[in-house]
């Protein structure tokens, strides 16, 4: 068998797998409660003043670490012929480094699966998280913080071409990074490897299942889960009980060719235009920076907040740190139908201030709550989102952002089915119906879809 054959196979068989000798999806979640009780957490706001040395403003009030490494708090003026507003000013999180979110997988009685790690992060509304086998800045399994090296780090590092089943560059939350991107790694071992006390072997299955319930998987699960490309194949036996999210995997009439969707984009592209200018902290407009937090004056988007962390199973058992909390839930949502017999997803390009390629493929609709009033003339579809029927809904889920740089931040994340009264054509033309099958080929590179779609694509269950 193929390499590319063999991935193909034993991602979907994986994604096909509920039944886990090893863990059965309750004793998962009952190992994750252990765990809870086993971590010591404390995680409180602090005025910056007690970040110091470590954390400064310059200045220019810009946020920065002392070693110049990890991340910054920054400001930038924003200039764009895309949407309602055609200039602000803002602070955005700059790190500029690459890092790992890595999963090793290891096939077992012929099934492929994936080794998670129990990992608490400060922003997290709950704690403990399902997270990838490695999740680390380049400064963090650098060693800038002086602490120990991240596990598993050396299996990633010493990768052999054959090991690995996924290898991509993926984007960051637009709207809070400057232009992020990690490393978002699969790979394969064969030989037996020490299992931590906070880590588990869970199959694909396993995973969506626990991602449909809320704040289970954490959002660098979710993004590395995504990219897995899903594809229907003979030779897999099938359960008796499928999910809807099986019947995607066919695709025989998308309603746009590959070529066609590509068009879509570059000539959104050269149409909108994203001109970043980076300015000192403390000359952005409408925003203050006080003793405690750096944050909008009228209250709104988000600010951001000195955190002093101890958690006793990180490789620093207690640091200070910056964190992004958000001034309210946010909302993403995926409008799908069936057209000509195949799935297709109302998709948006949409542009945001941090992109590295000025527009990536959006969810149907993406906003943050206070501005569902404000926006339902601008951003088209929430209605309908809103007021959907529950035979409509085939995921409802709240999911948290993640919770290294942002506190306490989730959005609901539903996929909706229309209705017959849901227009096929004459959209927006910023939106434009995409098959699944065309999704999971847009995944494969850089740069196409945003962190919120591919949220949206890892919560959708074969099983």
């Amino acid at each position: 068998m193929k390499k590319s054959e063999y991935i193909s196979f034993a991602f979907l068989r994986s994604a096909l797998t509920m039944q886990n000798p090893y863990h059965s999806t309750e004793q998962v979640l009952d190992w994750i409660r252990e765990q809870n009780r086993k971590i010591l957490v404390n995680v409180r706001q602090v005025p910056f003043a007690q970040m110091l040395p470590t954390w400064q403003f310059d200045a220019e009030g810009n946020l920065r670490h002392t070693s110049g490494k990890f991340f910054s708090i920054e400001g930038i003026r924003v200039q764009t012929n895309y949407g309602n507003v055609a200039e602000w000013e803002q602070p955005i999180i700059n790190q500029p480094e690459i890092g790992y979110l890595g999963i090793i997988t290891k096939e077992m009685d012929g099934v492929l699966y994936f080794l998670l790690q129990a990992k608490v992060e400060p922003g997290n509304v709950n704690n403990v998280q399902l997270s990838p086998t490695l999740q680390a800045t380049k400064s963090n399994y650098s060693q800038v913080h002086k602490g120990n090296k991240p596990l598993y780090l050396e299996y990633f590092q010493n990768a052999k071409p054959e090991q690995i089943l996924l290898d991509q560059l993926q984007s960051e939350q637009g709207a809070r990074f400057l232009r992020k991107r990690n490393r978002n790694i699969i790979i394969r071992v064969e030989e037996e490897i020490p299992v931590y006390d906070n880590f588990i072997w869970v199959t694909l299955g396993q995973i969506k299942a626990l991602a449909s319930m809320d704040n289970i998987v954490n959002m660098d699960t979710r993004t590395v889960i995504s990219g897995i490309p899903l594809h229907a194949l003979e030779g897999i036996e099938l359960p008796e009980k499928k999910a809807w999210g099986y019947d995607l995997l066919h695709d025989a009439h998308p309603c746009h060719t590959t070529t066609e969707i590509l068009s879509w984009m570059t000539s959104l592209k050269c149409k909108y235009e994203l001109n970043i200018t980076s300015i000192p902290l403390n000359q952005v407009g409408h925003w203050r920076t006080t003793d405690v937090a750096i944050e909008h004056e009228a209250g709104r988007f988000f600010k951001v907040i000195a955190a002093q962390v101890e958690i006793n199973n990180r490789e620093v058992k207690t640091w200070c740190q910056p964190l992004v909390a958000p001034a309210q839930q946010g909302l993403t949502a995926f409008v799908i139908k069936k057209i000509n017999g195949t799935y297709h997803f109302l998709v948006q390009g949409k542009v945001e201030s941090g992109n590295f390629d000025t527009l990536e493929m959006a969810p149907t609709v993406q906003c943050i709550t206070d501005s569902y009033v404000s926006i339902r003339n601008a951003q088209p579809f929430v209605d309908y989102v809103l007021n959907a029927k529950p035979e409509q809904i085939r995921v409802d889920t709240l999911q948290s952002e993640e919770g290294g740089r942002f506190y306490q931040e989730q959005n609901r994340n539903l996929i909706i089915e229309a209705d017959d009264s849901f227009p096929v054509d004459n959209l927006p033309e910023n939106y434009i119906w995409v098959s699944f099958q065309q999704l999971m080929l847009f995944l494969q590179f850089n740069n196409y879809l945003n962190i919120q779609s591919r949220s949206l694509i890892s919560l959708i269950r074969m099983i």
